[in-house]
């Protein structure tokens, strides 16, 4: 998705004419169905005044063209200006620019590739750094990069910013190799920089490659994971997930036995936590740093171990991943640092029947000099989860040690869209948000006539690259896992088996698992292409409203466990428990799928609610399929 496009000569007159940050925010309005800060509007106003100064040099052909706030495919990171043209062999050429309104407050910072700051929470990632990754990430997941041979050149221009060898530090030469930094007083150099590879106009065309451009499937972690523990970057962090990154290493490398630290990452679906987590294990690992990729969930550590088998030792394997409940006897600080990837689902107490240990949290801080949790307590989806950010600082202070706080908020799966994790807010009524409509949502999400449905698309979408799976809500007994010539899930005449219990927690990555339905313990923490959600009776929407009943819940689900006694303790609490715990399984469930969603409710009334939601916006195109042909409709309202 491209905001603003056109030639450097109409860039140039829209700017002089004052149209330019108008035609931008209105293009953004209409593209996104929403505006933007009065900051944003307000840098795109600034900014273009002096890409205008910088355009106004005749060598620059008048019919280069000119692109401004061109969303990356599959994320949610954007590029401010793109300028477009031929070299001098004809080839094409598209001129990345990173710009920033900074003036002051920029300092050195230990950490690779990030500046101290005064605003920004106190750190920024070095904008050589931040233009040189979105040209990686443009190059991974737009496939006209490299069908049209287009050579992507990135720069960052500070225009506001005077050189005080702070930017241009030889620490970040690197970076500064990769994407050069302009400064205030460097128009003309920026002007040089430019013409050295533009030489004649394109009149737009390179632009309309890369906005059509086939969109590259994304990577997988778990496909990418023994490369990576071959020292390979399969992954280029970006923004906040490269500042979590340098922070997370930066305190295990200062931590000892007195002074510990614990970082706390909070971050939504799609934000990189893994991707993170996974990246710190390899780094530290590979500085002879003890450490541990942890989980409580054991369907990550099982498809991760199943990638690796038969590349790696089993000795290998099992000294990098662990469970949440292996630290009950461990001597403290026996670890350099623990990587704790979805920290919400810690428990207590650790064992099969719960009753091992005080507390996986405390008892994870004890046995690490720096410990890392990963965190989304919108995924907290048992009565017994307790690793909340407010669980893990009070046990960090407690025993001593030092709390740092980050954010993850860069999107990386529902198509980089951060718009619809907040429409899924809404419907699901977790909490209200600004987005009440998926209109100008790039996700592929669709209301299914019937569960059969839902798993024929599945399995289509399936035959692709085996990414695709069918899970639903913990409604009905497991009763397949003795006799699996029995079927678990019976909705007329559909019928299905839970996942079989000899494919395990790695079921979600099996070869002939697709026919078998999932459930949140064999899928949560994983990614795939597309999901498709059967929402049994534990979710239902009466006159608008979602209730939830925990009743409805199959008694082989433990997620619930205990919630009849707590029923009759203090009613309005379990109530309240329940409800949180139910809607989070289903948000958890409805954000596995990177491109898509289809959704079937076994409740009538629920089924018309989210067809409902898709068509209060009139000009949104509405898609849900149709049970008596098989085919998928589109309806424009």
């Amino acid at each position: 998705m491209i905001i603003y496009q056109s030639t450097k000569k109409g860039f140039v007159r829209d700017v002089l004419e004052g149209y330019a940050d108008s035609k931008i925010l209105t293009s953004y309005v209409r593209e996104t169905g929403h505006s933007t800060s009065l900051h944003e509007q307000e840098s795109w106003r600034n900014s273009m005044q002096y890409m205008k100064d910088v355009m106004q040099d005749v060598e620059i052909p008048d019919d280069a063209g000119v692109a401004i706030e061109y969303k990356i495919p599959q994320t949610s990171k954007r590029i401010d200006f793109i300028l477009t043209g031929n070299d001098n062999e004809k080839k094409k050429v598209a001129i990345i620019v990173e710009l920033k309104q900074w003036s002051k407050g920029i300092h050195l910072s230990e950490k690779d590739g990030v500046l101290g700051t005064d605003f920004y929470e106190g750190e920024s990632p070095h904008p050589s750094y931040q233009a040189w990754s979105y040209t990686t990430l443009l190059t991974d997941y737009n496939s006209s990069i490299e069908d049209k041979s287009i050579s992507l050149v990135p720069c960052a221009y500070l225009h506001n910013y005077e050189a005080d060898s702070v930017i241009d530090n030889v620490f970040y030469k690197e970076y500064l190799e990769k994407a050069p930094v302009f400064f205030k007083h460097d128009l003309y150099k920026l002007q040089s920089f430019i013409k050295k590879f533009v030489k004649y106009g394109d009149k737009g065309d390179t632009i309309f490659d890369i906005e059509n451009g086939k969109i590259r499937p994304s990577k997988s972690l778990a496909d990418s994971l023994n490369s990576m523990l071959h020292n390979n970057k399969e992954f280029v962090l970006i923004d906040d997930q490269k500042l979590v990154y340098e922070m997370a290493l930066d305190l295990t490398r200062k931590s000892t036995n007195k002074d510990k630290n614990v970082l706390i990452v909070e971050g939504g679906p799609g934000t990189g936590k893994s991707v993170v987590a996974i990246n710190l294990l390899v780094e530290l690992n590979n500085q002879g740093k003890v450490t541990f990729y942890v989980t409580k969930n054991s369907a990550p550590r099982e498809v991760y171990q199943v990638m690796l088998t038969g590349k790696f030792t089993k000795s290998r394997i099992s000294n990098m991943f662990s469970s949440s409940g292996s630290f009950i006897n461990v001597e403290k600080n026996s670890f350099d640092a623990l990587i704790v990837d979805e920290a919400h689902r810690l428990n207590a107490k650790s064992g099969l029947f719960s009753n091992l240990g005080e507390n996986q949290v405390k008892e994870l801080i004890e046995a690490a000099k720096s410990t890392v949790f990963f965190v989304d307590e919108d995924q907290m989806v048992t009565v017994k989860d307790i690793g909340t950010k407010e669980e893990i600082t009070k046990w960090a202070e407690k025993l001593g040690a030092k709390v740092t706080n980050m954010t993850l908020s860069s999107q990386f799966r529902c198509n980089g869209s951060d718009g619809f994790l907040a429409w899924l807010d809404n419907v699901l009524q977790i909490r209200p948000t600004a987005t009440d409509t998926l209109r100008e949502i790039n996700y592929d999400f669709r209301v299914v006539d019937s569960p059969a449905l839902v798993h024929m698309e599945i399995t289509g979408k399936n035959s692709v690259n085996n990414k695709s799976r069918v899970v639903a809500g913990y409604c009905w007994k497991w009763i397949s896992q003795n006799n699996p010539n029995l079927k678990d899930i019976v909705i007329g005449d559909y019928t299905a088996t839970w996942n079989l219990k000899l494919h395990g927690q790695s079921w979600i990555i099996q070869p002939n698992s697709v026919s078998e339905v999932g459930c949140i313990h064999t899928c949560q923490g994983l990614e795939l292409d597309y999901v498709g959600v059967i929402i049994g009776p534990d979710l239902v929407v009466r006159n608008g409203k979602i209730i939830t009943d925990a009743t409805k819940r199959a008694s082989t689900d433990q997620s619930l466990k205990g919630f009849k006694k707590m029923l009759k303790e203090n009613p309005e609490n379990a109530l309240k428990i329940a409800d949180k715990i139910i809607k989070n399984t289903y948000r958890t469930l409805m954000t596995r799928g990177m491109k898509g969603c289809y959704i079937y409710s076994t409740d009538t009334e629920t089924q018309q609610y989210f067809k409902n939601q898709l068509i209060l916006n009139s000009h949104q195109e509405t898609r849900y399929t149709d049970v008596s042909d098989g085919t998928s409709v589109n309806i424009d309202n």
